[in-house]
C-alpha cells in the first residue's frame, strides 16, 4: 500500500518539502505501531530540520508532533490497541497519513478532546509541564515572565503557570496578541519588546521576576537577564530569533547570583513512564477546561511549505496544524 507524505529530498527553504507516494509497511516490527494520522503539529524544530540548523540525512518526512488512530501493531506491543486514538510527540516522519511509531511513545486520547486539539497538545503542553515544574519549579506567589506571550508554547506556559499559582508577565509584539494572551490568563501584558526588562522592574516593584521562561532567544537575551531578580531562574528553551551567542557565566554573578538553564524536552520525557506521567497531568488540565491549545491554522498537508512561512514570519497565534484527510 501506498500513502502521501511530505519528503525533503535536500535541506533548504520551504519549497524543498515535497508530497510524495511513499510505501506504507504491511507489518509493522516488534514494538511498533501503525497509526493513521489525523493532524501533524508544525514546530520551530521542524524548521531547523527543514533548513539545515540541524543536520539531517537526507531523504526523510519531518515532524514529530500529531494525533490518529491506531491501524496495526506489532508483537508485544500492549500499550495500545487497534482502533485507539492516540497522539504522540517525538515521533519522526508525522508530516504524512500515515507513520509508524514506537507503541511506548504513543498517549491515549480522552473522548472529550478532538483530534485537532490531540495533535496540538503533546510538544507545548509537555513543554509547559517540564518548564514549570521542573526547569524552575513555580511556587504559588511567585512572579514569572513568559517572552512570546501568544505564540503556542508561550499560551500554554502561561496557563500553566496559573495553574500553580503564579503572577504571570508576557510580552508579545501587538495588540490582538495582547487580548489573546491576556484571554489564557497572563495577569499583566507588555507589548512591544523595547525596554521591557525596565518595564518588569516597575511591575515587580524594582525586585524583577523569580524566572524567565524565554523561547526567543537572540534578542531578548539581554533583557531577560535584567529581569531576574537576586537568585532567580534563567529558562532558555528556544532561539526563535537567532541563537545565543556563549554566555560568560560571570555575567549570572553580575545579576545577582542567578541560575541559567538550556534545557530540551527530551530529556525529561526520555523514559516512557515519565512521558506518560507528565502527560497523565497535561491532558487532565485539558479535560478539565484549565488548559487548551489555541489553533491558529489548519492547512492541507500538501500545504506544508506555506504552514513553515507563517511560523517563520512569527505572526501567528497559537499552533499551526497539517490536516492529513
Amino acid at each position: 500500500m501506498q500513502s502521501t507524505a511530505i519528503v525533503i529530498r535536500e535541506q533548504g527553504g520551504p519549497e524543498v518539502m515535497r508530497p510524495e507516494q511513499v510505501d506504507v509497511p504491511s507489518e509493522v516490527g516488534a514494538g511498533e505501531a501503525l497509526v493513521e494520522v489525523a493532524y501533524a503539529g508544525v514546530n520551530f524544530i521542524d524548521i531547523y530540520q527543514r533548513n539545515g540548523r540541524y543536520t539531517m540525512e537526507t531523504p526523510f518526512v519531518p515532524g514529530n508532533e500529531g494525533s490518529g488512530r491506531v491501524v496495526a501493531v506489532g508483537d508485544g506491543v500492549t500499550a495500545v490497541e487497534v482502533g485507539d486514538r492516540v497522539a504522540w510527540e517525538g515521533v519522526a516522519g508525522s508530516y504524512a497519513r500515515h507513520v509508524v511509531a514506537p507503541a511506548a511513545r504513543l498517549l491515549p486520547v480522552a473522548d472529550d478532546v478532538d483530534d485537532a486539539q490531540a495533535a496540538a497538545l503533546p510538544l507545548q503542553g509537555l513543554t509547559a509541564h517540564y518548564l514549570t515544574t521542573e526547569s524552575h519549579p513555580i511556587a504559588a506567589g511567585e512572579t514569572v515572565l513568559v517572552h512570546a506571550g501568544a505564540g503556542g508554547t508561550g499560551l500554554a506556559v502561561t496557563q500553566v503557570a496559573k495553574i500553580l499559582g503564579a503572577t504571570v508577565i508576557t510580552t508579545v509584539s501587538t495588540e490582538e496578541k495582547a487580548k489573546i494572551s491576556r484571554e489564557a490568563g497572563a495577569d499583566h501584558v507588555l507589548v512591544g519588546y523595547d525596554g521591557f526588562d525596565a518595564r518588569v522592574r516597575d511591575l515587580t516593584g524594582g525586585l524583577g521576576v523569580h524566572a524567565v521562561y524565554d523561547g526567543v532567544g537572540q534578542a531578548t537575551f539581554d533583557g531577560s537577564l535584567a529581569s531576574l531578580r537576586r537568585r532567580g531562574t534563567f529558562v532558555l528553551f528556544g532561539g526563535s530569533s537567532g541563537a545565543v551567542p556563549p554566555v560568560d557565566p560571570m555575567r549570572l554573578n553580575a545579576a545577582g547570583s542567578v541560575k541559567f538553564t538550556r534545557p530540551t524536552l527530551w530529556d525529561f520525557v526520555a523514559d516512557p513512564a515519565e512521558l506518560r506521567a507528565r502527560y497523565g497531568d497535561v491532558l487532565g488540565w485539558a479535560s478539565q477546561g484549565r488548559l487548551s491549545v489555541r489553533v491558529h491554522a489548519e492547512y492541507p498537508l500538501e500545504d506544508a511549505p506555506q504552514a513553515h512561512r507563517d511560523l517563520a514570519g512569527r505572526g501567528t497565534v497559537g499552533k499551526l496544524l497539517l490536516r492529513t484527510g
